[in-house]
């Protein structure tokens, strides 16, 4: 994982003199849209990542917001136009899921249609893939209920934290999820489309963002993709907070004038309608979120009552599938317990099996893998669950 110290030393100058009062703001609850929760949000004791007692703003939500549209993700057809993908092999750039990319990777060795132009489609919540590769669709649960801890009062972090695949970023103000990068063809063969605003559902079956979708077009023009977002665009809007505490916003500042002195998080502290505070801006390329937070976040911060995908509590009950792991391009299995310990770590599941590395090249490097986390070594041991043969 790429060290981030030599590129913000900005950052540090101001961390080290404490990142003052007036750098920071608190997330504000009275911002997000009023259908975004499925229960009034309520402030609850909490603990952070380096063990300080906290409290935070507990925020939960349901598998999406009722008059959200999302889709299309998957084309039917060759004919057929679905959502967007960030490929990043050959030719590597951001595409509409359409007949012209999807037969780019086919010249590519990647085959994602048969012979009569008709789209390799599977829903992995409920069945697995029987192709190589497969465009995947993921069916909705709308019994889902998502729980995330925001902190009340952002505490900056000794260094940044990177955001790898499917790491969790924030929540935006519609009360939808926000994570890092979607996993891609290489590593798993299958094509987790986006829609045209940048989400899609989870295995978990519940809806959440991997982009800033209310700005998503300032992308598609850069880019040259012939896509809209059916969200209202607004690249100087709030478009919601990080899980440590900082405000998300769009490519522009407030006035519309160009961002200035970013760090390598892509945020700084610039004049917001709150006052010169500490925020993230949304960037001009996919994915446009931050590339690290600079806070620290709570431990347990996500959580859902699915029963597969990303911080389910119930994962295997009721028939849904975990989702295709790097490697195989086939649907894997956590390891038994490391659910509950990525859980207590404040990491989601692929992140801790990611830093451990592959069992099969033997002991992991418990002290890489704790740098990688962000954590001490100490507490990635004690929490790990014992292995099989204990």
């Amino acid at each position: 994982m790429k060290c981030l110290s030599h590129l913000w030393p900005g950052l540090f100058v101001l961390a080290s003199v404490g990142f003052g009062q007036t750098a920071l703001a608190h997330p504000d609850i009275e911002e997000f849209a009023k259908t975004a929760f499925a229960e009034q949000p309520v402030t609850v004791d909490c603990t952070l990542e380096e063990g300080t007692a906290s409290s935070c703003y507990k925020i939960t939500v349901n598998y999406m917001p009722k008059d959200l549209d999302i889709g299309p993700f998957c084309p039917a057809t060759l004919n057929d136009a679905g959502g967007i993908w960030d490929w990043t092999g050959v030719n590597a750039k951001l595409y509409r899921v359409d007949g012209a990319f999807l037969g780019m990777l086919d010249e590519l060795g990647y085959s994602f249609f048969d012979e009569d132009g008709t789209v390799h489609t599977v829903d992995i919540a409920t069945e697995r893939p029987t192709v190589d590769h497969a465009c995947i669709n993921v069916s909705a649960d709308e019994s889902v209920e998502i729980t995330m801890l925001l902190p009340v009062t952002p505490v900056m972090a000794g260094s940044p934290r990177p955001l790898g695949t499917v790491s969790k970023v924030g929540v935006a103000l519609d009360g939808v999820p926000i994570f890092s990068d979607a996993p891609s063809i290489q590593q798993t063969g299958h094509m987790p489309a986006l829609d045209t605003c940048g989400g899609h559902i989870d295995p978990g079956g519940w809806y959440h963002w991997h982009a800033t979708s209310t700005d998503i077009e300032t992308v598609f023009e850069k880019q040259g993709v012939a896509a809209d977002c059916a969200l209202d665009q607004d690249s100087a809007a709030l478009f919601g907070y990080a899980f440590d505490g900082h405000a998300m916003y769009g490519s522009t500042e407030a006035d519309g004038a160009e961002v200035t002195g970013l760090d390598a998080c892509n945020g700084h502290i610039g004049a917001t309608p709150t006052g010169e505070i500490y925020h993230y801006h949304a960037t001009d390329e996919f994915p446009n979120l931050p590339a690290c937070l600079v806070g620290v976040q709570a431990v347990g911060n996500f959580s859902t009552t699915a029963t597969a995908g990303v911080g389910a509590t119930r994962a295997g009950a009721d028939g849904r599938n975990e989702p295709p792991r790097p490697g195989d391009g086939t649907s894997g299995q956590m390891p038994p317990g490391f659910s509950e310990a990525a859980e207590t770590l404040g990491v989601t599941p692929e992140e801790l099996v990611r830093a451990l590395g592959d069992p099969q090249a033997g002991r992991p490097d418990m002290s890489a893998a704790a740098k990688a986390l962000g954590i001490t070594e100490d507490a990635l041991r004690a929490t790990l669950p014992p292995p099989p043969d204990h």
